[in-house]
């Protein structure tokens, strides 16, 4: 089987990805890219790595040739975005949606951290992407809402033992850290070098960032319950790379929590529990996730540590293994690779 493939947005960081992860992919072949910016250049000329590898012209967005040449579209385009061109070409082509304007159930929640939503219609076609929870709906799907990386990041480690009941849905802390490529390719001066180079800086402080909905979402899911969080992101001055660390309430002692973590992911090719500290070296350009809980015997407090790189498993590389769900292929075809190192 060999699956045609459009990327709308291809200039951006995940549309980078998402090429240099299809370049090596055995199943797949990309047929059509778009970019309203560089319509009529070659992508190659936009992004000079790609030389050699992938020289395919840049076009403009057309839905006819798009459902003649395609089979499956990821969609890289903003949010708010999105919705609109997904509209008019989803069925037959099956998409993969990195924006936000899928994944949240509720339009209301979306209206108040977003905007309106323009293709309601399609939400409950939506199946959200998280690949090791939703595994078998995804296989079912033709429109796949993509995670975000921070939700990534926190929802695998939380989801299992929310679902088990061994950690409890109340005061959960988030403290996440995001290398300067999740802000976008875009010009601006918050990335400027200058500015992030040899500095560490809290942002979205509280509850005001963007993809709280969503990670509550999945919680309240998972915990049969509501679930609210207090989540701080964070910018490093490195280019990719994802570090969350949770903080829960518990009464299970760390083997015990361990334990949870390894049945539910047991079979999973992309998440590991190891017992030392990860660090996001040890993801850097994989579709990994590594996680850790450490707890403190005398304390009903535990820590969990999660790394993921946040342009693969945080983006392209989990939208890949989307697909690769949703076409019957195996889910680590293409995407078995090993960190950078160093």
């Amino acid at each position: 089987m060999t699956i045609s493939i459009g990327i709308l947005g291809a200039t951006g960081y995940t549309g980078a990805e998402l090429i240099r992860l299809l370049h090596r992919h055995p199943g797949a072949r990309i047929t059509y890219c778009s970019s309203r910016q560089y319509n009529g250049k070659k992508i190659s000329d936009v992004l000079e790595f790609l030389k050699g590898s992938a020289d395919m012209v840049l076009e403009e967005f057309d839905a006819a040739a798009i459902r003649d040449r395609c089979e499956a579209v990821f969609s890289c385009l903003p949010h708010g975005a999105s919705m609109d061109f997904i509209a008019r070409i989803a069925h037959p082509v099956k998409v993969i949606d990195l924006s936000a304007d899928f994944r949240i159930r509720d339009l209301a929640v979306y209206r108040k951290w977003y905007q309106e939503h323009t293709c309601p219609d399609l939400l409950n076609d939506a199946v959200y992407g998280l690949c090791e929870v939703y595994r078998d709906d995804i296989r079912a799907a033709r429109l796949v809402a993509n995670p975000g990386c921070y939700p990534t990041s926190v929802l695998l480690p939380l989801v299992p033992l929310l679902r088990e009941g061994i950690v409890e849905g109340r005061d959960i802390i988030v403290d996440s850290k995001s290398g300067v490529s999740g802000a976008g390719r875009g010009l601006s001066l918050k990335t400027h070098i200058c500015e992030v180079g040899e500095s560490f800086s809290a942002y979205k402080v509280g509850r005001s960032h963007r993809h709280v909905p969503e990670i509550e979402q999945e919680l309240s899911l998972a915990a049969g319950h509501d679930v609210a969080i207090e989540f701080t992101a964070h910018l490093i001055p490195i280019s990719r790379g994802m570090l969350s660390t949770i903080y829960v309430t518990s009464a299970s002692d760390e083997d015990s929590l361990k334990d949870c973590l390894q049945r539910f992911y047991r079979g999973s090719p992309f998440v590991r529990v190891i017992d030392g500290l990860p660090g996001v070296k040890d993801v850097r350009g994989t579709n990994r996730c590594v996680m850790t809980v450490k707890k403190n015997p005398g304390s009903s407090r535990a820590t969990i540590v999660s790394v993921i790189d946040n342009l693969t498993k945080g983006a392209s590389g989990q939208a890949v293994q989307c697909m690769n769900l949703m076409f019957g292929l195996d889910e680590a075809t293409g995407l078995d690779s090993v960190p950078v190192f160093p």
